[in-house]
């Protein structure tokens, strides 16, 4: 009886110690295992037949590959009942790996929030880690363990269509928004209500030259390290899982095989514990770059610089064994590899479970949360940004007996989701809020909508013109929606000529005519251009892609029911001839002051300053700002300065503004920016409420990347400015940092 005790008591601690090893040495444990051909399978990614992002690959050999080991990752698989077919194919294999299932969620999967640049308007972090949390929960609930999000790259060209899946232009913003995003999608990792995120495109891919998707980047290792790592360092920082390589070059090297991006910054200095992840194809399209005279030499360069997955080329299962062979490359440089995908397999609990993320009554579940789309209404309104509202038509009346609604955005239901939404097979669009309906919600028995198209987005027919005018002529106050389709933007969608597509401007200069209250809305998914309309038309709302509750947001916008509070995170220029344009530039040894054009550094014809400008967008309300206050005037570089001051609603709404400090370093051993955000608050006031809101000044605050690409502060005289827009400057002072 003692020895059979004795042996229930080592059996029970034996499996105890097992399962709470470290998963480290469990890695170790099982990479002994494996051969070299199963190690490098662990290296590929391959995309189900379905729902494709990319081109459309069918791969006979797909579930062959699957049972042999032969696959680590898949992408486009979604679904519990999908999954878990691949997944059961997986566990037939001689170790029993279980596979990993990508997918883009960019912005929800189900419940579609606002497509990534909108939510970025709210300035909001919290709603934009809710967001994420909730695509998480959908996803992680459908069968996928990762979403290829968030995209962190800074964007100053609005001609390159991926802006829309950004952060905008400002570095400081988008690194605060990076890490929002990265902890709303990873959560816990692990836990049912999370996915790994993954950092994208590393790095600088906003700087495509041309704002042409695919394109060339061509950079200092300043601007490099000032403007453009930031927003992934963040990511690092927040815990991010995983890193996407971009397909462009930096400085003539291809990023899937630059060594000094991903070796030396990433799995070096910043000591990064995830796998990277090609794009797609971009280990194989070195070839086409002209860097890789072949496969073998594509491969050579992607592993050695840090690459770990190869998404959809194939490269590394045709050619790493025979680099291993030749001992160009050692094995340990594959287990590198191979320890950091099997990590996080081990870390999802796939390996306990693999089929712990294919339950369909949670899927069930989770797509259909009530509470889902409450938030994705509330974030959607949170995104609005009032451009113009001279004549204060805004916010509409309840009372209003008859709206005219008219554009060709008014009735579809799919273009809210924007681009990169989830198309979920067997789920049709009816749960996607149009803004017809969103009004229809919205407006009692006493009011009347009246509907009409009056053109389409593109083309030149102005057939329904005169029926636009009728309808018009019957309202009180006539609604316009226009802007650009919704696959304009998004990736390979750059645009040379961003102004509103066809013959739409010249549907509102006939609705002018009428005399009647016109509000434009303007959806779209980057900045466009609009001079006409800007310069003519009162009152302008830009709504972006708003995703499934669109059209109940705007109505709530519309009528009041939610102040608008968003602010522009990219500038919005006059002609594509200023572009790149962006707030935090140089200043120049002539610069052009009040718009004096004669030997200064402008356009004889047009001004340097854009049409809307970073940081801006109005409320229903006023907000004044008074009582600016530092702590001291001189500060070490050890210490800090306080800064507050007080916002009053002036106005007669209650209403949020986002109060926004930034910096000048006058003089410099290297040029600054005119000015550059550092910080910012987004504070509610009540009607004639005073807050007094407080800013922190800190050493980091007021460095930067010198010549020796050494990160740090120079004594010297600083601008504060502190505003409700990059030009709209309420409060300044001035300090000096001191030795």
């Amino acid at each position: 009886m003692k020895y059979i005790l004795k042996t229930i008591l080592l059996l029970t601690f034996s499996i105890a110690f097992s399962q709470n090893k470290s998963i480290d040495l469990r890695v170790e444990e099982l990479l002994k295992k494996m051969t070299l051909e199963e190690k490098i399978g662990q290296l590929n990614q391959y995309t189900d037949d379905w729902n494709i992002t990319g081109p459309l690959i069918v791969n006979p050999n797909k579930e062959t590959d699957v049972k042999s080991g032969m696959l680590g990752s898949m992408l486009n698989v979604n679904g519990v009942e999908r999954t878990r077919k691949y997944q059961e194919l997986a566990m037939q294999s001689r170790l029993k790996i279980p596979l990993l299932f990508g997918f883009d969620v960019i912005h929800g999967y189900k419940t579609t929030f606002p497509i990534p640049l909108a939510e970025a308007a709210s300035w909001d972090l919290s709603a934009m880690e809710l967001s994420a949390r909730i695509a998480a929960t959908e996803a992680a609930a459908s069968g996928i363990h990762w979403t290829f999000a968030p995209m962190v790259d800074i964007a100053r060209d609005p001609r390159w269509g991926r802006v829309m899946e950004g952060a905008g232009e400002d570095t400081y913003l988008g690194t605060k928004i990076a890490y929002a995003r990265v902890k709303g999608f990873q959560g816990k990792l692990g836990d049912l209500n999370s996915v790994m995120a993954c950092a994208k495109h590393f790095a600088a891919y906003g700087a495509a030259v041309g704002g042409r998707e695919y394109n060339s980047v061509d950079l200092s290792d300043r601007m490099l390290w000032e403007v453009y790592l930031p927003p992934f360092k963040a990511a690092v920082d927040a815990g991010a899982a995983t890193f996407m390589n971009a397909f462009n070059d930096i400085n003539g090297i291809p990023s899937t095989g630059n060594k000094h991006i991903q070796r030396d910054i990433l799995k070096g200095k910043w000591n990064f514990k995830g796998f990277v992840v090609s794009d797609w194809g971009s280990i194989g399209e070195m070839y086409t770059h002209g860097y890789s005279k072949d496969g073998i030499e594509a491969a050579f360069s992607a592993i050695t610089a840090g690459s770990d997955m190869d998404m959809e080329s194939n490269t590394y299962r045709n050619t790493l064994t025979q680099l291993v062979n030749k001992k160009r490359i050692s094995v340990a440089l594959i287990d590198d590899a191979v320890k950091r995908i099997l990590r996080k397999k081990f870390e999802l609990g796939l390996f306990e479970d693999p089929y712990r993320f294919c339950n369909s009554e949670r899927q069930k579940a989770a797509i259909n949360n009530p509470e889902h789309t409450k938030a994705a209404r509330e974030v959607a309104s949170k995104c609005v940004v009032l451009l113009k509202n001279e004549k204060n038509i805004l916010p509409l009346s309840k009372e209003t007996k008859t709206i005219a609604v008219i554009g060709p955005m008014v009735k579809p239901k799919r273009i809210n989701h924007g681009f990169w939404a989830v198309n979920l097979k067997d789920v049709d669009s009816t749960y996607i809020v149009s803004q017809w309906e969103g009004l229809e919600n919205k407006v009692g028995k006493n009011t009347k909508l009246l509907y009409a198209k009056g053109c389409d987005i593109e083309g030149d027919s102005k057939a329904g013109f005169q029926e636009a005018i009728d309808v018009a002529n019957q309202s009180d106050v006539v609604l316009l929606s226009i802007g650009e389709r919704y696959n304009m933007s998004g990736e390979a969608k750059s645009r040379s000529n961003i102004h509103l597509p066809g013959i739409q401007e010249e549907l509102i200069k006939e609705l002018q005519k009428t005399g009647k209250p016109i509000v434009i809305l303007i959806n779209a998914g980057r900045p466009l251009i609009f001079n006409w309309t800007a310069d003519n038309m009162p009152t302008i709302v830009y709504t972006w892609w708003l995703g499934s509750e669109a059209g109940n947001a705007i109505a709530d916008v519309l009528f009041g029911d939610y102040n608008p509070s968003a602010k522009l995170p990219m500038t919005f220029p006059r002609a594509e001839g200023q572009i790149p344009i962006y707030y935090n530039h140089f200043n120049t040894g002539r610069p052009s002051i009040n718009e004096e054009k004669l030997y200064k550094s402008s356009y004889i014809d047009l001004p340097n300053t854009p049409k809307f400008p970073f940081g801006y967008g109005l409320s229903y309300t006023t907000f004044n700002y008074s009582n600016l206050k530092l702590s001291k005037t001189k500060m070490k570089s050890n210490e800090k300065i306080e800064v507050s001051l007080d916002v009053t609603n002036t106005g007669k709404y209650e209403g949020e503004e986002i109060v926004q400090l930034y910096l000048h370093d006058k003089f410099a051993s290297l040029i600054r920016p005119i000015k550059e955000l550092k910080d910012f608050q987004k504070i509610k006031l009540a009607v004639g409420e005073t807050k007094t809101i407080t800013f922190v000044i800190d050493n980091e605050k007021l460095s930067f990347y010198n010549n020796k690409l050494e990160f740090t502060s120079e004594p010297g005289d600083f601008d504060l400015m502190i505003g409700a827009s990059s030009e709209d400057i309420r409060l300044k002072s001035s300090f000096e940092l001191v030795k």
